[in-house]
């Protein structure tokens, strides 16, 4: 079986590389040997293992009938996106660990696979070597998915964890984060929430088998996360977390990506460091997490190989995934309902006037004080936040 990559970056080498180390495993377990015959890149890799590969123009793997499976790793939405298309139309089944591709695309690309008669997966586009795109597509397709709650990118995860235990601040944590190579050098998209908004995009996408436009998803990320919010935090005995939800309500789902107060008896708060996390509540099994590096070379270069086996084994054969180009109109975020924690310059008097009962959280610092109301929706909470004043920090209690 003839393989090609697309983007010979850390995963599409790491790719290379599992296909190299556990050549027998996969054979034995597929029946044949998958053979890398191109990898596409602009540059030379003078002495790899595989120079004989290298091209240049994709046109060329394309135009090979012999390459039947097609391993995207480029990154972003174009060129990688005219790359794709062109495979498909040619008749090779792809895998791609590209987010930003499959948040944008996957739909109008599942489509044109299931024309051409191949198939379009992506299980290394969410949660890196965690397995959940085939949890939910396969092995929970009995069961209506009622609730997905994330930890999604390794990123922010890091760095949250280390402003918890360290007492560090944003700007401190983030610039060792860089140092260390879990942050890019413009790190917006893990740290403003792009990143998980695509993912949980992603994942909705295919529970509900419409189309979730991610810009319609209320993002929000942890820069304005400071140490004085974890002290708080402790004194709660909570932690926070960048968290990804997507609810069912009635027909849709209702969605949002933001830092939560979180206790120690749900799943989420012990997942720590780089490593990612998805809690999956089906109306049938409940509750259940998967857990797992969800970033790196050799473990979503894992995910991408488990991909193309799966492609190898379905050739000639377009395996429905269920992820149609309807687009689906997500519930409104503002009936949302949560409890939130709030740290204000307000008076006492004026709080309780705002929102009756509330929990407070003191830590005794001037000129500020912290308190959790009681349930209530997002509108509802922006209105009498307003009429409060002197708000210095919102955090949502999940």
């Amino acid at each position: 079986m003839k393989a090609a990559i697309m983007g010979y970056g850390t995963i599409g080498s790491g790719v290379a590389k599992v296909l190299d180390t556990n050549k027998d495993i996969i054979k034995a377990r597929l029946g044949e040997e998958l053979e890398l015959k191109y990898i596409l890149d602009l540059r030379d890799f003078p002495g790899d293992p595989h120079e004989d590969c290298f091209v240049k123009d994709y046109k060329k793997i394309a135009k090979d009938k012999d390459v039947q499976i097609v391993v995207e790793t480029m990154g972003g939405v174009e060129p990688a996106f005219t790359f794709v298309k062109e495979m498909l139309e040619a008749g090779k089944s792809v895998t791609t660990s590209n987010k930003a591709l499959v948040a944008d695309k996957g739909a109008e690309l599942m489509e044109i696979a299931e024309k051409n008669n191949v198939n379009f997966v992506f299980e290394a586009a969410v949660g890196g070597g965690i397995p959940i795109i085939r949890t939910l597509t396969a092995c929970l397709t009995g069961d209506v998915i009622e609730e997905i709650d994330a930890i999604c990118n390794g990123t922010t995860n890091y760095m949250l964890t280390n402003m918890e235990q360290f007492g560090s601040d944003y700007n401190e944590i983030l610039a060792e984060a860089q140092s260390l190579g879990y942050a890019e050098k413009d790190p917006t998209a893990d740290v403003e929430g792009h990143d998980s908004c695509r993912k949980i995009a992603i994942l909705t996408s295919l529970v509900s088998g419409k189309n979730v436009d991610f810009n319609e998803i209320p993002t929000e990320g942890i820069s304005k996360i400071s140490s004085t919010d974890f002290r708080y935090a402790k004194a709660m005995g909570c932690s926070i977390k960048l968290i990804a939800r997507s609810v069912k309500v009635g027909d849709t789902y209702s969605c949002r990506v933001a830092p939560f107060l979180i206790k120690p008896e749900q799943m989420l708060y012990h997942v720590a460091g780089v490593m990612n996390a998805v809690s999956v509540k089906g109306n049938m099994l409940g509750e259940s997490m998967y857990y797992g590096a969800g970033a790196g070379a050799l473990p979503t270069a894992s995910a991408v190989v488990g991909d193309m086996v799966f492609l190898a084994r379905n050739t000639n054969r377009h395996v429905k995934i269920g992820w149609d180009h309807e687009k689906l109109e997500l519930a409104d975020s503002a009936k949302q309902e949560y409890r939130f924690f709030v740290r204000t310059s307000a008076l006492q008097s004026n709080i309780e006037n705002e929102f009756d009962k509330v929990e407070y959280s003191n830590l005794d610092l001037d000129e500020e004080v912290g308190f959790v109301t009681q349930l209530m929706t997002e509108a509802e909470f922006d209105e009498r936040a307003a009429a409060l004043g002197g708000v210095k920090q919102v955090i949502r209690v999940f």
